[in-house]
C-alpha cells in the first residue's frame, strides 16, 4: 500500500519514467536519458507498472551493491575533467580530498548569457518561449529549447506545430536519434527542443553564416536544481570562440521558484500593477535564484553524503564478504578459509551447548551440521573445558568431512574416467550434481583436470562451488536485511537519538549473525556433500551434439533436451457422480433407487 501511494503521489510519468513498448523506464533526474536495466526496488516498479496498466514484472532482488563514491574510492588515483566542475568544488574536496582546478578557455568567451526573464505563470511563460523562438528563426538562427521534462518537451513540441515551426525533439522516448538531431541542430533556423539531455559530450558544429546571424541561441524553459546542469545547458553555445546567447524563462509556479518565496515576488508584482504577460528582469531576481539553486545543492550534498556515511559502513562488510568470495572464486585459500569455517562453527556450538550444560542440544547438533557421532560422552562433556571439546570435534569433524571427499571422489571417478576416454575429444567440461540431502548443486568440473588428478578436483570445485553459491545466497538476504534496518532507524530522531549511530550498531549485530549462519551453512554441507542416490547407479546417455559441456544426470549434454526419469503412466481419475436415494436409479427401471437397485443400501 505504501509503494502504490508513493507511486501515485511522488512519482510523474515522462518526468521521473516513460513508457516505451509496454515498459516502465526509469529516467535520470540529472541527465534526461533513460536507465537502462535499473528497477525500481521493494516493489515500487511493481507499483508503477500497475499504475500504468502495463505488465507487471517479477519483483528483483539486489545481489550487490555500492554507492558511486565507495567505488571510485576503490581505485589509488582519481582524475576527472568537466566544463562544470567548479560549482562542486567542496563535494570533490570532502568526499575524495581533490582540488578543482579552472582552466581558462581555448578562444575567449564570446557567448552572451542575459538575466533570467520571470513570468507569473507557467502558462505565459511558454508563450514568451515560443515567441523568442520564432523571432531567432527570422534571425536564421539555430535554436536550442533545453526542458526539464519529457512532459514539457513535448508540450513545447504541440505549440510550435500549432505555429508551423519545424523542429526536432530529442528526450528519452527518442534518444536513439541523439547523432542525428544533434548534427543539425547548428543549421540555420533548425529549432531543437532537449530535456537535459542536450547532445553532452558533443560539439554542435554551426552552419553556414550562423555565426554572422549571432550563433546559436540557447532558451531554457525553467532552472534546474543545479547550477551544474544549467551551466551545462549554457555551454552549448559559444564553444571555441563562436558566437552565441542564452536566457532562461523562469515563472513563479516553477518547482524552485515556489521552494524560495515566490509568493513574495508575486505580491510585489501585483502591487507594481504588473499586467499579464508582462516580465520581469533584473540581476538580483537572477542572482536570488541561484541562491535559491545553491540551498538545494547543499541539501542534495547533505543527503548524498548522509547515505556515504550509511554505506562506508556496508562498505566494511563488503569488503570481509568480498575478500572471501575472492578467495573460494580463485580457490588458492580455499582450504585455509574452509578450516577456519568449521573452528568457527564449532567453536560457537560448544560454547553455546556447554554454558547451558545441554548434551542433547550437543549431540543434535552434532548429527545436524556434521552428519556425525558426538566425540565425547555425556560424563566427559560436563567434566571437560569447551576448549578441549572443541579440539576434539574439530578433529572427529575432518576426519567426517575426509571420508566423505574419498567417498566422493571415489564414486565420480568411474564416471569422469568412462566420459573422458569415451567422449573427452567432445567436451571441455563435465556437470556433476552434488546434495548434502536437502539442496542439489550442479558443480562444474574441468573433464581433463578431473581426469588426470582421479576425481580430486571434484572436491575442490565442491568446496569453491559451495562457497559462492552460499556466500551468493547469505549476502543478497543481508542486503535486504540491511536496506530494512536502514529504514527501521529513522525513527530513532523521534527518541533523540541519532539514527546512524543505531544502525552502525545494529548492523554490526545482524553481520556477525549473518556470518556464524553463513559458515554454518557451509560447512554443514561440504561435510555432507555427496551424489544424489539416483546418479550413482548410472549415467544417463542422451543424444550427443557438438558441445562444450556434458552434464552427468537429469541435465543436457551440449544441446540436447533434459533427460527425464522415466515415470510410470497415472491413471485417469474417475470422478464417479453419487446416485441419491430418491433419485431415479440409474438403471431405467422408472423406480426410486432405494426401492431398485439401491435397496439395502444405507443412506
Amino acid at each position: 500500500v505504501n509503494q502504490l501511494l508513493k507511486a501515485y503521489a511522488l512519482f510523474e510519468k515522462d518526468v521521473d519514467y516513460v513508457i516505451i513498448e509496454g515498459k516502465v523506464k526509469i529516467v535520470d533526474e540529472q541527465t534526461g536519458r533513460i536507465m537502462e536495466g535499473r528497477r525500481y526496488s521493494d516493489g515500487l516498479h511493481q507499483a508503477i507498472e500497475a499504475k500504468e496498466s502495463v505488465k507487471v514484472e517479477a519483483a528483483t532482488q539486489t545481489y550487490a551493491t555500492i554507492t558511486l563514491q565507495n567505488y571510485f574510492r576503490m581505485y589509488n588515483k582519481l582524475a576527472g575533467m568537466t566544463g562544470t566542475a567548479e560549482t562542486e568544488a567542496k563535494e570533490f574536496w570532502d568526499i575524495y580530498k581533490l582540488d578543482v582546478s579552472v582552466i581558462p578557455t581555448n578562444k575567449p568567451i564570446q557567448r552572451k548569457d542575459a538575466d533570467d526573464l520571470v513570468y507569473k505563470t507557467k502558462r505565459e511563460k511558454y508563450n514568451a518561449v515560443i515567441e523568442q523562438t520564432e523571432k531567432y528563426v527570422q534571425e536564421g538562427r539555430p535554436v536550442l529549447v533545453g526542458t526539464t521534462s519529457v512532459e514539457i518537451s513535448e508540450l513545447l513540441s504541440r505549440m510550435l506545430k500549432m505555429k508551423n515551426i519545424k523542429h526536432q525533439v530529442l528526450n528519452a522516448k527518442l534518444h536513439q536519434k541523439e547523432a542525428d538531431i544533434v548534427a543539425e541542430a547548428g543549421k540555420a533556423g533548425t529549432v531543437t527542443i532537449a530535456t537535459n539531455m542536450a547532445g553532452r559530450g558533443t560539439d554542435i558544429k554551426l552552419g553556414e553564416g550562423v555565426k554572422e546571424a549571432g550563433g546559436l541561441a540557447i532558451v531554457g524553459t525553467e532552472r534546474h536544481d543545479s547550477r551544474r546542469v544549467d551551466r551545462q545547458l549554457r555551454g552549448r553555445a559559444g564553444r571555441q570562440g563562436d558566437p552565441g546567447s542564452s536566457v532562461f524563462f523562469v515563472s513563479l509556479e516553477d518547482d524552485l521558484m515556489r521552494l524560495f518565496g515566490s509568493e513574495r515576488i508575486a505580491g510585489l508584482m501585483d502591487r507594481m500593477g504588473y499586467k499579464e504577460g508582462e516580465v520581469i528582469t533584473h540581476s538580483m531576481i537572477t542572482k536570488s535564484i541561484e541562491r535559491a539553486q545553491k540551498k538545494v545543492e547543499e541539501n542534495n550534498f547533505g543527503m548524498r553524503k548522509r547515505l556515504l556515511e550509511y554505506d562506508d559502513v556496508m562498505n566494511q562488510q563488503r569488503e570481509v564478504i568480498y575478500r572471501m568470495r575472492r578467495d573460494a572464486l580463485f580457490g588458492e585459500r580455499i582450504s585455509t578459509t574452509l578450516a577456519v569455517m568449521i573452528s568457527d562453527v564449532i567453536d560457537g556450538l560448544v560454547k553455546e551447548t556447554h554454558e547451558a550444560r545441554d548434551f542433547g542440544a550437543f549431540e543434535l547438533d552434532m548429527y545436524k551440521y556434521f552428519a556425525a557421532e558426538s566425540p565425547v560422552t555425556e560424563e566427559e562433556f560436563f567434566s571437560k573445558e569447551a576448549d578441549d571439546i572443541a579440539d576434539l570435534v574439530y578433529d572427529a569433524v575432518l576426519e567426517v568431512y575426509k571420508n566423505r571427499a574419498e567417498t566422493l571422489r571415489r564414486m565420480a571417478a568411474p564416471v569422469i574416467k568412462d566420459v573422458y576416454e569415451n567422449q573427452g575429444h567432445k567436451f571441455t567440461n563435465i556437470v556433476i550434481p552434488v546434495t548434502d540431502g536437502l539442496r542439489t548443486l550442479q558443480l562444474t568440473v574441468n573433464l581433463k583436470d578431473a581426469y588426470e588428478s582421479e576425481g580430486k578436483e571434484l572436491t575442490l570445485a565442491v568446496e569453491k562451488s559451495i562457497m559462492l553459491a552460499l556466500i551468493d545466497q547469505s549476502w543478497k538476504e543481508h542486503l535486504r536485511e540491511m536496506d530494512d534496518l536502514k529504514q527501521s532507524v529513522q525513527n530513532a530522531h523521534l527518541e533523540q537519538k541519532d539514527p546512524l549511530l543505531i544502525y552502525k550498531l545494529e548492523s554490526f549485530n545482524v553481520f556477525r549473525e549473518m556470518v556464524a549462519g553463513l559458515n554454518r551453512e557451509v560447512v554443514s554441507f561440504i561435510v555432507k556433500a555427496a551424489l544424489p542416490a539416483q546418479e550413482r547407479q548410472t549415467v544417463r546417455e542422451a543424444p550427443v551434439q557438438r558441445a562444450e559441456k556434458l552434464t552427468v544426470g537429469r541435465s543436457e549434454v551440449g544441446g540436447a533436451p533434459d533427460i527425464q526419469i522415466p515415470k510410470e503412466k497415472q491413471q485417469p481419475v474417475v470422478n464417479e457422480t453419487k446416485t441419491g436415494r430418491n433419485d431415479p436409479c440409474p438403471c431405467g427401471s422408472g423406480k426410486k433407487y432405494k426401492n431398485c437397485h439401491g435397496a439395502g443400501v444405507n443412506a
